[in-house]
């Protein structure tokens, strides 16, 4: 280690006894009341060493004030340099800024708010590129133009001779317009993605509901099929009672509501009772003295009695 690195590292002796220079510095520049004690020192460099104060003010805990004091070389006098308020080491810090575009989550827009869609967003692409159109040596090119030209003549006036060369109609961009189809961004395939791992994370198969339901969305009949490329993997809830009524649901997605999971057997119904009527049945009506379960007494018995 080299001399002059020994000689910054140690606080100069004359800035280091100017405590009372630089807590007048540190007053000055705060308000009255919050400089606290001396909290230590710092040297800086040669001749220059930096006061810490402890601050007061409601809302800084564990900042400091800071007072930077010098000395110019061979000289007896102590110069102020700065004040500063500083964090210390377990100061009360705000936490880091971050762009609205990355604290946004979903739910948080409300009516009335607006959410612009960067240009270069990666979840979209063009609806509509050029490269769509087919050459104009195609034979698609030839009939769509001759049709083009037919409907313009209906509805520019005039003759044929001022009509527009190339037909505004006749292009793929104006036919797809004409029908509803052309939308200046549709999603691209990392858009496709993303929603499909997140409508997976909601309710795919991975979650306790799906783990514990006794089918698949797949056969139930309140999932409503949707179009694209997304239909072979997902569908729209149509359940009242489910916990993903009007939500997109996987195919391998299931809950207790499922169509087929209420399905209750039929009770067994007691057949009708059969009524023999060509057969009579003999009923008497004094039962015979030897029907009974006891048998009738002799006379030698009812003697003994003293029954006559």
């Amino acid at each position: 280690m080299s001399a002059a690195t020994t000689r910054s590292r140690t606080p100069d002796r004359l800035c280091a006894e100017a405590v009372d220079l630089a807590r007048g510095a540190a007053e000055e520049a705060a308000a009255p009341g919050v400089v606290g004690e001396h909290a230590g020192l710092v040297s800086e460099g040669d001749r220059v060493v930096t006061h810490f104060f402890e601050c007061k003010e409601p809302g800084y805990r564990g900042w400091r004030w800071a007072v930077t004091v010098a000395r110019a070389s061979r000289a007896k006098i102590v110069t102020l340099d700065e004040t500063v308020l500083l964090p210390g080491p377990d100061a009360l810090l705000a936490p880091e800024w971050v762009p609205w575009s990355e604290r946004l989550r979903p739910g948080d827009l409300g009516p009335g708010d607006l959410l612009p869609t960067d240009q270069e967003d990666l979840r979209l692409e063009p609806g509509y590129t050029a490269e769509e159109e087919p050459p104009p040596t195609s034979v698609v090119s030839h009939e769509m133009e001759e049709l083009a030209e037919a409907e313009d003549a209906e509805v520019t006036p005039g003759a044929p001779a001022v009509q527009r060369t190339t037909p505004s109609r006749g292009s793929i961009a104006a036919v797809a317009e004409e029908l509803g189809m052309r939308r200046a961004r549709v999603l691209s395939r990392y858009g496709l993605h993303v929603a499909a791992d997140r409508w997976e994370e909601a309710y795919g198969p991975r979650t306790p509901m799906a783990q514990a339901a006794p089918a698949t969305c797949m056969t139930c009949g309140f999932l409503n099929p949707i179009g694209g490329s997304l239909g072979q993997a997902f569908g729209v809830c149509a359940n009242e009672f489910s916990p993903a009524d009007g939500r997109v649901v996987s195919l391998a997605y299931g809950c207790g509501g499922h169509s087929e999971a209420a399905v209750m057997p039929k009770p067994p119904q007691v057949a009708p009772p059969v009524i023999d009527e060509t057969k009579v049945d003999a009923f008497p009506l004094r039962p015979a003295r030897d029907s009974g379960s006891v048998p009738e007494p002799t006379d030698e018995e009812t003697a003994e009695l003293g029954h006559s």
